[in-house]
C-alpha cells in the first residue's frame, strides 16, 4: 500500500510535495553516476564459523538489517556468537515523528516516544536474526549528533535539538544518564568491544554520506586500532548517491558496490533465498521506519550482501 494511504489527508499532501522536492535536490546535488571505476570484482567471502564472535556497529535502529542481516544469520547457524551495538536512538528524526504520532509539528517528547519506539523495534529484528537479548547492547547516544561528539562535544555535553536531551534517557541502555560527551560514547562502545571480544567487527564505511555512520565507523575504527585489532574491521555503506538500483523489492538481483566507493576491496557474502526472506522479515520489523521509506529499505534485500577491508 502507498505510503500515503497510511497518513490523514495532511500527511498525504504533505509526502507528495516534500518527495519530488528531495529529489529534485539530490539530482542537483549529484549528477547521476557514471559506470564505476575500474576496480576489481567483489571476492567471495567466507562467513564466521564456530570460533568467530561477530559485533555489528549500527548508528542507528535499522541499520543492523539493512547492511547486516544475512551475515548475522550466516554466522548464528555456523556456530558464531553475535551481537549487534545501537549508537543511538534513532531519535531526531523529525519526519517519522511527524508520521508516527500523526502530527505535523513533532514535539521533544513525541521524538523521545520515536526513540523509545525504534529501539523496541530494533530489539525485535535482531531477535528475528537470532541475536540473543543478552548480546543486544543499546547506547543511546543523540541521533544526528555523533560528528558533534567526535568533535567539539568531545568533552563537554551536548544537547540535542530535536529531543532537549543532553544525556542517555533510555532505560535498557548500556550507561543511562551518561551525558552525551564522546569520552563518554567511546567508553561504552570501548567496554562493548572488551567484554564482548569480537573477531569480526562490521561498521560503516568512511565513504556512507550519512554522518552518523562515517563518525561511527571512524570511532570504531580508531577503537580496533589502539587494541592492535585493526583487521577484525569489515566496512559496509547504506547510504550513497542513487545507489541500491532500483529502489524496490528485488531479491533475486546481485547488490554492487556504490560508485562512491568502487575502489574499495569489496567482498561479497551470497545469501539464500530463506535468509532473504529473513531479512525482510527484519525489515518490516522496523515499522516505523518502513512507513516513510520502505522501498529504500527493502532494496538491501538482494542476493547477496557487501563488505569491504578498511585500508592503511
Amino acid at each position: 500500500m502507498p505510503l500515503a494511504s497510511h497518513a490523514p489527508g495532511t500527511f498525504a499532501v504533505l509526502i507528495a510535495l516534500l518527495v519530488p522536492i528531495g529529489a529534485a535536490s539530490a539530482a542537483r546535488a549529484q549528477a547521476p553516476p557514471t559506470a564505476l571505476a575500474a576496480a576489481a570484482a567483489p571476492t567471495l567471502m567466507i562467513a564466521p564459523g564456530p570460533q568467530d564472535r561477530l559485533l555489528v556497529v549500527a548508528p542507528h535502529p535499522d541499520d543492523e538489517s539493512l547492511c547486516c542481516a544475512g551475515i548475522l544469520q550466516r554466522a548464528r547457524a555456523n556456530g558464531a556468537a553475535t551481537a549487534v551495538v545501537w549508537i543511538t536512538a534513532g531519535d531526531g528524526f523529525e519526519f517519522d515523528a511527524m508520521l508516527v504520532e500523526h502530527t505535523l509539528w513533532p514535539r521533544q517528547a513525541d521524538l523521545r516516544q520515536l526513540g523509545a519506539q525504534r529501539l523496541s523495534e530494533a530489539s525485535a529484528a535482531a531477535t528475528e536474526l537470532g541475536v540473543p537479548p543478552a548480546q543486544q547492547y543499546f547506547l543511546g547516544y543523540p541521533d544526528r549528533g555523533v560528528t558533534a561528539l567526535m568533535g567539539d562535544y568531545y568533552q563537554r555535553p551536548y544537547r540535542s535539538s530535536q529531543t532537549g536531551l543532553a544525556a542517555v534517557a533510555y532505560p535498557q541502555a548500556l550507561s543511562p544518564s551518561a551525558a552525551y560527551t564522546g569520552s563518554n560514547l567511546a567508553r561504552d562502545l570501548a567496554r562493548v568491544i572488551d567484554e564482548f571480544a569480537p573477531t569480526l567487527v562490521l561498521a560503516a564505511a568512511p565513504e556512507d554520506r550519512h554522518p552518523d555512520h562515517n563518525a561511527s565507523g571512524a570511532l570504531t575504527r580508531r577503537l580496533l586500532q589502539q587494541r592492535g585489532q585493526l583487521n577484525r574491521l569489515r566496512y559496509w555503506i547504506v547510504h550513497a548517491p542513487h545507489w541500491p538500483l532500483p529502489r524496490a523489492y528485488e531479491p533475486q538481483l546481485p547488490l554492487s558496490p556504490p560508485a562512491v566507493a568502487a575502489t574499495l576491496q569489496w567482498e561479497s557474502l551470497p545469501l539464500s533465498a530463506g535468509e532473504r526472506a529473513h531479512k525482510l522479515a527484519a525489515l518490516e520489523d522496523h515499522r516505523s521506519q518502513m512507513q516513510v521509506m520502505g522501498s529504500f529499505m527493502q532494496s538491501f534485500v538482494r542476493a547477496n550482501e557487501l563488505f569491504a577491508r578498511p585500508g592503511n
